[in-house]
């Protein structure tokens, strides 16, 4: 059974840092590119990230570049998200999935739980 846990999630303030962890298990985490995707409350899914199976490529929404980093541990299972200046609108749940950044969206079979993220002063 494929199985993936969201960790790392809180209340932080505007210009904060948190740092998301996945725990992938039930599948080969190194033969998958990995995503991150947020969803915002009353707002659909938007994909955040994501990087290539062997973490050496990444990809990131407009809204994220330059203030998140994603990245893999292959040897732990672990996704990671570090999200760094963090703004209000950064407030979301967010989701570790698995697959292909374009079709991600699509598949909610292959999100795991989420994480809440909430910044606000």
């Amino acid at each position: 059974e494929v199985q993936l846990v969201e960790s790392g999630g809180g209340m932080v303030q505007p210009g904060g840092s948190l740092r998301l962890s996945c725990t992938a298990s039930g599948f080969t985490f190194s033969s998958y590119d990995m995503n991150w995707v947020r969803q915002a409350p009353g707002k659909g899914p938007e994909w955040v990230s994501a990087i290539n199976s062997g973490g050496g490529t990444t990809y990131y929404a407009d809204s994220v570049k330059g203030r998140f980093t994603i990245s893999r541990d292959n040897a732990k299972d672990t996704l990671y998200l570090q999200m760094n200046s963090l703004k209000p609108e950064d407030t979301a749940l967010y989701y570790c999935a698995r697959g292909l950044r374009a079709l991600v969206i699509t598949r909610r079979n292959d999100w795991g739980q989420g994480t809440q993220v909430t910044v606000s002063s």
